[in-house]
C-alpha cells in the first residue's frame, strides 16, 4: 500500500530523479564511445557531466528582438514538469503525494512540455528554433492519444486513477505481461517526450538543433536535462503503472522500485542509440492508422474484464 511520505521525501523525490537521469546519460556516452571504437572507461562516461560548469559560466546566445519572457518560460518550463511528475511515483511504499488522480497529474505535467517546448522555439526570433517547435507538437500530435490510451487501460485494469491502487492490483500478473501494446505504446511515448532517439526530430541535425539550435549557456544545459529527467522519470512510473510497483520477493519494496526502474530505463537508453529518428508525418500516420485503434482494443481489455466479474 501506498502512503503519501514526510516532508524531506519532497527534496528526495527530485534528488532521485537526477541521479536516474545522470545514470541515464552515463551510459548513453558510454555507448556512443563504444559505438566510436574509443574505450569505454569511467572518464569517457562522465565526458557529458564535465561540460556542466563550462555551461554554468557560459554568456547566453543573443538573438535580434526575442521574447525573452517567453524563451526563459519554456526553457524552465521542461525541467521544471519533469520534476513535478515525480511528486506522484511511488518509490516502493512512499510518495511524495499519494493524489487520488495521480495518472491525470503525471500526463498533466507531460503536456506542460509542449507548451514549454514550444515557447523554448519561439522565444528566440529564429527560424530553426521556430520549426523544431512546430516538430514537436506534430510529433506531439501522434504520440499523446496512443499515450493517454495506454495510460487509461492502466487505470481501467485497477479501476482508480491512484498510482497505489494500480500497482497493487497487479499482485500475481503485470500489466505489462496482459496489457504488453498499452506497455509499448507507454515507452514509446516515454521517448517522444523526452523528445530523445527515435523522436529527437524536434532538435533534428538537418535544423541545426532545432528548439536547441539558439540556446546555450544554462539555458541549453536545462533544455537538455529536461529532456533526460524526464526519460528518468517515464522510466520510474513505469514501474508501479505495468511492472507491479515494488512487489517482489526476498528485497524491500524500495529495492525492488530501484532495479525495476534501472532495467526499465536500460531499455530507453538502448532505444535512444539504436532506433533511428522517425519523421512527424510518417509517425503521425502510423499512430492514428495503427496505435490509436490497437490502444481503444487493449483499454477494452480490462474494462470488459471488470465487467464480467
Amino acid at each position: 500500500m501506498v502512503e503519501a511520505g514526510a516532508w524531506w521525501t519532497l527534496l528526495a523525490a527530485p534528488a532521485l530523479l537526477l541521479g536516474f537521469a545522470v545514470l541515464a546519460v552515463a551510459a548513453d556516452a558510454a555507448l556512443t564511445a563504444r559505438d566510436a571504437g574509443r574505450p569505454v572507461t569511467v572518464s569517457a562516461a562522465m565526458r557529458p557531466l564535465l561540460a556542466v560548469p563550462r555551461a554554468l559560466v557560459a554568456q547566453p546566445r543573443r538573438m535580434p528582438a526575442p521574447d525573452r519572457l517567453l524563451w526563459r518560460a519554456g526553457v524552465v518550463t521542461v525541467p521544471v514538469s519533469a520534476v513535478l511528475s515525480t511528486l506522484v511515483i511511488p518509490f516502493g511504499n512512499v510518495a511524495v503525494a499519494d493524489l487520488s488522480v495521480g495518472v491525470v497529474w503525471f500526463n498533466a505535467m507531460e503536456v506542460l512540455t509542449w507548451a514549454g517546448l514550444w515557447l523554448a522555439g519561439w522565444g528566440p526570433n529564429a527560424a530553426f528554433s521556430l520549426v523544431g517547435g512546430y516538430r514537436f507538437l506534430a510529433q506531439g500530435l501522434a504520440y499523446e492519444l496512443p499515450l493517454m490510451f495506454a495510460l487509461i487501460s492502466t487505470a481501467t485494469g485497477a479501476q482508480s486513477l491512484r498510482i497505489g491502487d494500480i500497482a497493487a492490483a497487479q499482485d500475481g500478473l503485470w500489466y505489462a505481461v496482459w496489457m504488453p501494446v498499452a506497455f509499448v505504446v507507454y515507452l514509446a511515448g516515454v521517448l517522444a517526450f523526452s523528445f530523445l532517439g527515435p523522436f529527437a526530430y524536434p532538435a533534428g541535425q538537418d535544423i541545426a538543433g532545432g528548439v536547441l539550435s539558439e540556446t546555450s549557456g544554462v539555458d541549453r544545459l536545462m533544455l537538455q536535462a529536461g529532456r533526460w529527467l524526464w526519460l528518468a522519470a517515464g522510466a520510474a512510473m513505469a514501474v508501479p503503472l505495468f511492472l507491479g510497483g515494488g512487489a517482489g520477493p526476498a528485497l524491500p519494496a524500495w529495492a525492488w522500485s530501484l532495479i525495476k526502474t534501472l532495467l526499465v530505463l536500460a531499455v530507453l537508453v538502448a532505444a535512444v542509440r539504436r532506433l533511428p529518428v522517425l519523421r512527424a508525418d510518417r509517425y503521425v500516420e502510423f499512430a492514428w492508422v495503427v496505435l490509436i485503434p490497437l490502444t481503444i482494443v487493449q483499454t477494452l481489455a480490462p474494462a470488459l474484464l471488470n465487467l464480467s466479474r
